[in-house]
């Protein structure tokens, strides 16, 4: 993957949104064709890289505009209800930068902000299709004379197609080096002898996201490359709040741009229903309340994301302090932030579901036309909204509502 080295700078928020804003129709246009075809979006993502939105969270001191996650967040869901799977590419992006931030060093921090500041992309490679749970990792780093070897093999590794940088996630079981047993993320090239990257990813939706296999064969990983995983999941850190809070904005997204695809459908091709007496489908009184019902739905969605990118600004250190109430435990602001975002989780993957359906029935018989491609809509939101069961956020949620009790600590929250 070849880095862009003139990528935009984006300065502020303003910037990013409006650039964000400014991609949106021409990450739309070929959308529907993308998804058909299974066209990899290798150039829509350089666009991505070049506009500067890939280098939003680098922080100050290592020369990025260091946004807040609720800029983040915004800009994700903008991009989502153009193309779901331009948006969940750089998911993973973000949230190992994130990490990066938390526990990297700082020589390995500058060389990956200084790469990313101008357009390279990182991908992770962190689940795997074997173990009892997700939470299993087989992927073994091992310690040699001049650091560590890397074997194992990652699948759902989204945006590897697409990365310069693979942050891979493994276990070392021996002491090596100064590095104490544990799980740590490898950051290494791509390109790196001993990594192949497999497209062999079959979803049924975000069908162009690059989630295959990634293979690993005596992978030659520097101790410096090493980044601890344990301090940013098993201590109250936001870490991740921040992960979920961006799946929580894809949901969203995707959410409005099915009702914006509805409308448009509506407007220009359907035909009205022979009852409501009506010379345009856009007068018939029952999908005028039906729309104004979806969009209820969809600005529900939005304000709750909007306040859980507030929460988690606020836990993260990203708020204006007078903002945030000074008596109260960081770990409490960072409690309250997860559970801000699971309810975001909750209400988003309810209506992403709810009015990618609905598009049909509003829109009528001619919306099911395969050739159309609104079906991706649904497609993307069912296939998306597996990550992490909403019927654990509830859990969450309800312990906190009835036992006041803190949410747990494993990064996924």
């Amino acid at each position: 993957m070849t880095q862009v080295s003139s990528a935009a700078r984006i300065a502020t928020a303003r910037e990013a949104i409006a650039a964000a804003r400014s991609l949106a129709p021409e990450l739309a246009a070929g959308a529907a064709h993308r998804d058909s075809y299974r066209q990899l979006p290798h150039a829509e993502i350089e666009l991505l890289s070049q506009a500067g939105l890939l280098a939003v969270t680098v922080p100050e001191r290592f020369g990025g505009p260091d946004l807040p996650p609720s800029v983040v967040a915004e800009l994700t869901a903008i991009l989502a209800a153009a193309d779901p799977n331009i948006a969940q590419i750089p998911h993973s992006h973000f949230v190992y930068l994130n990490l990066l931030r938390h526990n990297g060093s700082v020589e390995l921090q500058r060389r990956i902000f200084a790469a990313v500041r101008d357009g390279g992309r990182v991908a992770n490679a962190q689940s795997e299709r074997g173990g009892k749970t997700i939470a299993d990792i087989s992927t073994r780093l091992t310690p040699a004379a001049d650091g560590y070897v890397l074997d194992g093999e990652k699948f759902y590794a989204t945006g590897s197609l697409f990365a310069d940088t693979l942050a891979i996630l493994a276990r070392l079981d021996d002491v090596g080096d100064d590095h104490a047993p544990g799980e740590y993320v490898a950051f290494i090239p791509a390109s790196a002898p001993g990594v192949e990257i497999i497209d062999d990813w079959n979803g049924m939706g975000q069908r162009t996201t690059g989630s295959g296999t990634v293979r690993l064969r005596g992978v030659h990983v520097d101790a410096a490359d090493l980044v601890a995983r344990a301090p940013a999941v098993s201590a109250p850190t936001g870490y991740g709040a921040f992960a979920q809070l961006l799946h929580v904005a894809i949901d969203t997204g995707i959410a409005r741009g099915a009702l914006e695809a509805a409308a448009e459908f509506v407007r220009t091709t359907s035909r009205p229903w022979f009852e409501a007496g009506v010379e345009r489908a856009v007068d018939d009184p029952l999908l005028v309340q039906r729309f104004g019902e979806l969009g209820v739905e969809v600005a529900t969605a939005e304000a709750t994301l909007a306040a859980a990118g507030r929460r988690v600004d606020e836990a993260t250190g990203f708020a204006d302090p007078d903002a945030v109430a000074g008596d109260i435990p960081v770990s409490q602001v960072i409690a309250d932030a997860s559970i801000a975002v699971a309810t975001a989780k909750v209400v988003a993957d309810r209506v992403a579901n709810s009015v990618t359906s609905a598009l049909f029935e509003v829109s009528g018989t001619r919306s099911a036309g395969a050739d159309l491609g609104l079906n991706r809509f649904w497609r993307d939101a069912r296939t998306h909204t597996l990550h992490d069961p909403v019927r654990w956020k509830y859990q969450h949620i309800g312990r906190r509502v009835l036992r006041g009790e803190d949410p747990p600590l494993h990064g996924v929250i």
